[in-house]
C-alpha cells in the first residue's frame, strides 16, 4: 500500500490525514507489517510551484527519509519508492541515499523510479525537464551499476560519466529491484526493457489487459526473459459493509466478495496489486488494513 499522510494530494488523502504526523505513520506501517502486507510504499516530490498547491498540497514527505525511519519500527515488509523521480539527483546521489536505506533495513528496499511531472521543481534544481524521459533511461543503467555489488561502479554514458569512485555501505541485496512507474507508451517502454518490475499509474482494470500484453511483446521483440512484476492500483476499497458513504467506486462487502473482485486483477496478468483503503481515521484505517490482511488476503492466494 502506498502510505496516507506523506503525500496529501487531493485526488486521494482523506480530511484526518492533514493533521496527522510521524506517530499515525508508524501505526499505520506496523499494521501493514503486522497484516503480511509486501510492501508500504512512499512518494518523491521536492517542492510543488503554488500553480500546483491547491491540488497537489504541499505536504510530499521525502522518501528515503520517510522509509528509513519506517525500516527502524517495523520488521518485515518491504519499503517501495513510488516513484523517486531519479533525474532530480545525480545517479551516485540517489545510490548512496537508496543503498544505506537498503543496508540498515536489512534488504527490504524496492527501488520505483518514474520521469516525474513538474517543470518548475526540475527547473529549480538545476535538471533537464524536457529530456527528462532520456535521463530516466541512463539514471536506471547508472543505479543499476551503483547499486550492483562493485564497490567502485563504472558508468560510462552519455549524461553521466563515472569510475574509481567507491561507495560504501553496499546494498545488503544482491541485486535491488528496479520498479519503473508510468502509463505513458514511453514509461511501458521503459518497464519492459530496463525494469525488473511495472508500477502503472491508474491504469483502469478495462485497460490492463493491453498494456501487459504490449510489456510482454516489447520485452520478447528485444530478446529479455526475465521475470518482470506487473502491479496495479485498485479502486478504495472498504472491507465489510460501510456505514458512512465511501464513493461508487469504491469495492466494499465481505470478505469473499473484496477477494473476489480484486482475483480479477491476477487473471489478465497481475502479479501484485497496491491497495488503498477509504477511512475516516487512523483507528479505522488500521482496523481495515487488520481486515485485510485477516480476512481477505487468504483468499486471493
Amino acid at each position: 500500500m502506498q502510505l496516507p499522510i506523506q503525500s496529501q494530494s487531493t485526488l486521494y488523502a482523506e480530511p484526518w490525514e492533514a493533521d496527522a504526523g510521524p506517530g499515525e505513520l508508524v501505526a499505520v506501517a506496523r499494521a501493514a507489517d503486522r497484516a503480511g502486507f509486501a510492501y508500504v510504499a512512499s512518494c518523491d516530490h521536492v517542492a510543488v510551484p503554488r500553480r500546483l498547491a491547491d491540488a497537489m498540497s504541499t505536504i510530499w514527505y521525502d522518501p528515503v527519509a520517510t522509509l528509513a525511519y519506517l525500516a527502524g519500527v517495523t520488521e518485515r515488509v518491504r519499503l517501495l519508492s513510488h516513484v523517486a523521480v531519479v533525474g532530480l539527483r545525480h545517479p551516485l546521489v540517489t545510490a548512496k541515499q537508496y543503498a544505506t536505506l537498503d543496508h540498515l533495513s536489512g534488504g527490504r528496499l524496492i527501488l520505483g523510479v518514474g520521469a516525474g511531472h513538474v517543470a518548475e521543481e526540475f527547473e529549480a534544481v538545476g535538471a533537464d525537464f524536457a529530456r527528462r524521459g532520456a535521463v530516466l533511461d541512463e539514471s536506471i543503467d547508472a543505479l543499476r551499476a551503483a547499486l550492483g555489488a562493485d564497490e567502485f561502479p563504472v558508468h560510462h554514458g552519455k549524461l553521466y560519466d563515472f569510475e574509481g569512485l567507491g561507495q560504501r555501505p553496499r546494498p545488503a541485496q544482491e541485486r535491488v529491484p528496479v520498479w519503473v512507474g508510468g502509463s505513458s507508451p514511453a514509461a511501458v517502454r521503459r518497464a519492459a526493457l530496463r525494469g525488473d518490475g511495472w508500477l502503472p499509474q491508474g491504469d483502469p482494470r478495462e485497460r490492463l489487459p493491453e498494456q501487459i500484453a504490449r510489456l510482454y511483446r516489447i520485452r520478447e521483440e528485444a530478446g529479455i526473459s526475465a521475470p518482470l512484476v506487473v502491479g496495479a492500483i485498485t479502486e478504495p476499497l472498504y472491507v465489510g459493509t460501510p456505514g458512512w458513504h465511501v464513493g461508487r467506486r469504491t469495492v466494499s462487502g465481505a470478505p469473499e466478495a473484496v477477494a473476489e473482485s480484486l482475483r480479477a486483477y491476477r487473471a489478465v496478468g497481475v502479479h501484485q496489486i497496491q491497495v488503498r483503503f477509504r477511512a475516516r481515521g487512523l483507528s479505522e484505517l488500521v482496523d481495515q488494513i487488520t481486515a485485510f490482511g485477516a480476512d481477505v488476503a487468504p483468499h486471493l492466494n
